[in-house]
């Protein structure tokens, strides 16, 4: 995935995507087949084409794993045979080479993909590079092969505190400071990061892939007090629970959500032990779980699917949408917090990096989309309006032109298109958009009504032109008086105008 807002490298051309999308859709057919070589030498040329895409990656590391087996050692001589490739890594770690240096450690882990010492290198090299979800990742697969290493946890952790994810990060500075009980910094960073958790636990005491970020759980009501000076309540007699018994009716125990769970899925599996290369039960099955808040189970059947499949597109997507879903519940939970307390930095800055985290996630979830559906133009405005977001104007510009010849998001793609203009300080095209995003308004937009009229408003007070921001500011106030302050606003461009016509 790339993580287009704090990455310092520049986004891969137009040919090198498609180049990388094409080696890529081979590379599962090969690897389908059961040809793992030809599969590792096109996974690894899609990560030199499109070095920020953590799809290619993980796709690269599964097939790796596949090849030896998960033998948690690789070749038994890649020590041997990729001794000239750790000359050339560490040299380019000197040189602070950081492309490079991932470069050479993906040709080192196709002989032995648990090598921990290359892995966190890769991790250290895709930090600097601004790729922090990759860093992590790389990370989180490195402990698979020892996830006790006081080394591996502590660089996790600070990588896990960069991003705002307390909650791992916590756990893992509590095995640090179990390995090492007199580390000054486990101790302290334990205590410290507590105070500011706002997502539930996570269990890092066993090695694997990533874990989901739970929502934080709601704990059952304790039984209420007696009031003070009220006798206690005593213990019912058995005679009494016999009365109660009798006399009250018990009502039907409804259905456990578990159970529920159980019974939607059990037709499901039975249909992919039929047909296990059939994708639709996969995603059906990842559906039911889903909904019943089962987010790591609804994660293994998708991946289970992956391999009878052929890496089936749609699995792969679902995967990666899935993968989203505890930054979006933690954005959630972050903004709750925030209602109460609106002005801690803290949350702030929480908040900020979970928005540049969805919408990186995002952004690549929705490029793939785009360039495996190119007909569907809905694609490419969801592609554009998270570029936009991520501070990548020019390149919004263009897909949400593309994306405005779809009739059903015309409206919406024009304002994006307007908001594009304005902050590239081009008035007369932002203008312009924002009045055909106007024209081209559905009934019932009312929200989205507002919002242009206030920008065009905005814009023409901005660009001198006081009349017109009057006359559009007053369509604003007849429908919403209260709106962004736009009253006190037209008693400001009144004035102005006024006082430009005395002047005059």
């Amino acid at each position: 995935m790339a993580e287009s807002n704090s990455s310092v490298l520049p986004p891969p051309s137009p040919e090198h995507r498609r180049a990388a999308a094409g080696q890529f859709d081979r590379a599962n057919q090969v690897i389908a087949t059961g040809n793992f070589d030809y599969g590792i030498r096109l996974l690894v040329s899609c990560c030199k084409l499109d070095p920020a895409n953590l799809l290619y990656r993980q796709m690269l590391r599964r097939t790796e794993k596949a090849r030896f087996k998960n033998n948690l050692r690789g070749s038994r001589f890649a020590w041997l045979t990729t001794w000239s490739t750790r000359a050339r890594l560490k040299a380019a770690r000197q040189s602070r080479d950081h492309l490079r240096l991932l470069e050479y450690g993906e040709d080192i882990l196709t002989r032995n993909p648990w090598d921990i010492p290359t892995q966190m290198d890769m991790a250290a090299a895709a930090d600097t590079l601004g790729l922090l979800d990759m860093a992590i990742w790389i990370l989180e697969q490195a402990r698979q092969k020892n996830p006790k290493d006081v080394k591996l946890n502590r660089s996790l952790a600070r990588l896990y505190e960069k991003r705002g994810n307390f909650t791992h990060a916590i756990a893992l500075w509590e095995l640090v400071r179990k390995a090492e009980p007199t580390d000054v910094e486990a101790q302290h960073k334990a205590k410290d990061l507590a105070a500011t958790e706002t997502i539930a636990r996570g269990n890092y005491e066993t090695g694997g892939g990533r874990s989901p970020m739970p929502a934080a759980e709601t704990l059952p009501e304790a039984p209420a007090a007696p009031a003070p000076g009220a006798p206690a309540r005593s213990a019912p007699t058995d005679s009494v629970k016999k009365d109660r018994q009798k006399t009250v009716p018990k009502a039907a125990p409804a259905p456990p959500a578990a159970d529920r769970t159980a019974r939607d899925a059990a037709p499901l599996r039975a249909r992919i032990e039929a047909d296990p290369g059939n994708p639709i039960a996969y995603l059906q099955l990842a559906a039911v779980y889903r909904r019943a808040d089962q987010l790591e189970q609804a994660r293994e059947v998708l991946q289970q699917g992956l391999a009878p499949t052929g890496n089936h597109f749609d699995l792969a997507l679902e995967l990666a949408d899935l993968d989203i879903e505890p930054f979006r519940r933690n954005l959630k939970i972050t903004e709750e917090k925030l209602l109460a307390r609106p002005g801690d930095e803290g949350l702030l800055k929480i908040r900020t990096g979970l928005l540049r985290e969805i919408n990186a996630r995002e952004l690549d979830l929705y490029r793939r989309k785009a360039d495996r559906y190119p007909t569907e133009l809905v694609h490419r405005y969801e592609v554009g309006v998270r570029l936009f977001r991520a501070g990548q104007t020019d390149e919004a510009i263009r897909e949400l032109q593309a994306a405005r010849a779809d009739v059903r998001h015309q409206w919406r793609a024009l304002l994006c298109l307007g908001h594009c203009f304005k902050s590239r300080h081009n008035w007369r095209l932002a203008e312009r958009n924002f009045e055909e995003a106007l024209k081209g308004l559905p009934a019932g937009e009312e929200r989205a009504r507002k919002e242009i009229l206030f920008e065009l408003a905005q814009g023409a007070a901005d660009a001198g032109d006081l009349q017109k921001a009057i006359d559009r500011g007053s369509d604003l106030a007849n429908v919403d008086f209260a709106y962004r302050d736009i009253g006190r606003l037209l008693d400001d461009w009144q004035g102005r105008l006024e006082q430009a016509d005395v002047s005059g």
